[in-house]
Parts: C-alpha cells; sequence; structure tokens
C-alpha cells in the first residue's frame, strides 16, 4: 500500500495545506502574544503558521522547524521575511531556547511520541512564556476526510483502520489538556476554531486526492482504477452541494495552550 508520506509541499497545499491558513490566523490572534517576541514554529511545513506569526504578531524573529527538506524547500520560497530563520529538527530535539512563544500546527499527532515533544516545548519556552499547538478534529470535525473515511469503511471495512479519527486519539479536547498538563504547563486551556472549506465542485474535492500526500491520498493511489472510481462515485453521492455545484463543508481543529 502507498505510504501517503507527506513528501510533497505544493501538492500537500493542494490536498489540505490551503485550509490550514485560516486555522492559523485565528490560532495566532487567539493568543494575544505582545510584539517584538522570540517565535518557535515546530513543525512549521510549509509555513502557513509562521506566515500567521508574521502577519498578525509583529514578531521579533521567528525559527521555524520541520523533519521535512521538501515541505521547507516550499516555505523558504513563501517566507522570506529577514525575521524568519528555517531549519530542519524534530520536535523531540528542539534548538536551545529561550522563546517567548513555542507553538505547532496541525503537526503534533504525526510526532512518535507527543508528550516527549511537549516537555521539550517546555524546555525550550521561557518561564511564563505560551506553549501552544492546534490539531484537527479527525474524529467529526473535519468533515472532507470523515466523507471519505466513511465512504472507505462502506466499501473496505478492512481499511477501515486507516482512518485518522481512529488513529489519532490526541486529536481529542481531554487528550490534548492531558498532554499539556503531564508535560508541566500550567493555566491549560482548550477550545475549537471552525473555518468553513468550500469546495467549487466536486473535481476540487477529489483531485487532491491524488496528489499521495498523507494517509488518505496514499490510500487512494493504492487502489485499482475501479476500485478508485467506486470509492469516487460513492463519496460523489453523498456529498452535500449547491444549485451552483460547489461543496460547502467546514473543518474544526482544536487548540490548547499553556504557560511554561
Amino acid at each position: 500500500m502507498a505510504s501517503g508520506a507527506w513528501t510533497s509541499g505544493d501538492a500537500y497545499d493542494a490536498y489540505i495545506g490551503r485550509w490550514s491558513r485560516p486555522v492559523a490566523a485565528a490560532f495566532v490572534a487567539r493568543l494575544a502574544v505582545p510584539a517584538g517576541r522570540r517565535w518557535l514554529d515546530v513543525g512549521c511545513g510549509t509555513g502557513a503558521l509562521t506566515a500567521a506569526v508574521l502577519a498578525t504578531a509583529d514578531p521579533a524573529r521567528v525559527l521555524g522547524v520541520d523533519p521535512s527538506t521538501a515541505f521547507l524547500a516550499t516555505a523558504r520560497t513563501r517566507l522570506t521575511d529577514q525575521r524568519v530563520t528555517l531549519a530542519t529538527a524534530d520536535a523531540q530535539s528542539l534548538p536551545d531556547g529561550p522563546f517567548d512563544a513555542v507553538v505547532s500546527g496541525l503537526a503534533l499527532n504525526f510526532v512518535p511520541d507527543p508528550g516527549g515533544a511537549v516537555t521539550e516545548f517546555a524546555r525550550v519556552c521561557r518561564p511564563g512564556g505560551v506553549v501552544a499547538a492546534y490539531v484537527w478534529d479527525y474524529t467529526s470535525g473535519m468533515a472532507m476526510l470523515r466523507y471519505f473515511w466513511d465512504a472507505v469503511a462502506t466499501l473496505d471495512p478492512a481499511r477501515a483502520e486507516l482512518d485518522e479519527g481512529r488513529r489519532f486519539s490526541l486529536c481529542q479536547p481531554e487528550a490534548l489538556r492531558t498532554l499539556w498538563t503531564d508535560g508541566g504547563l500550567h493555566d491549560v486551556a482548550v477550545e475549537p476554531i471552525d473555518v468553513p472549506t468550500v469546495f467549487t465542485g466536486f473535481h476540487d474535492y477529489w483531485r487532491p486526492f491524488l496528489g499521495g500526500q498523507g494517509p488518505a491520498a496514499g490510500y487512494v493511489m493504492s487502489l485499482t482504477e475501479d476500485r478508485r472510481r467506486d470509492l469516487r462515485d460513492l463519496i460523489r453521492l453523498r456529498l452535500p452541494d449547491t444549485e451552483d455545484g460547489s461543496i460547502p463543508l467546514t473543518a474544526r481543529a482544536w487548540a490548547v495552550r499553556g504557560t511554561a
């Protein structure tokens, strides 16, 4: 079966990255970190969260780290502000701080040891600084994937365990709260961030699943042409639409924050 690894920045953005930008903007605004602070963006990917920090938080500097050299290459073409530095690093072994704000967007559930990562977040954050992250609600809040995996469960029940909603139990409020508390952070709060995800038509919805990025797209690319067509047709039948052919869905992320 195709791995569906995160290997292409452009393909990721076409698939799910485009919806990360409005979530990142809302997330940074809610943190209300004062201007002139030092930020660390862990798992910065193609740069959506770092871009939101630059646009709304007026940072002194931002260090973005990610293990994917392909994602970092895409980020470097987009983040040309001299306050930004991008580097290859793992969430479980971060550059020394101290940073005033340590943040992570849509990455923590892919880290092999999330608890160890949060301990690292706290270690490199100055006392009194902010440690915060957000992840998609794969169980019910990320509608584009919910329709997809529900159709997979109907046609191919043996593969239902690939569903991110089953695999990533971390992506729920209480799990995030426990993770932050166990990591030694204080004043922990969890809240949802909801954004509209409106597709112009079925092609706009389906085409990114053919890019091979992530578990869902990896599954699609592992199918024979006939089975792929059956999955496509069932999803098309179940998706809502409007008179103009657009597909109005929503996406929910859970955001958690605490004080170091």
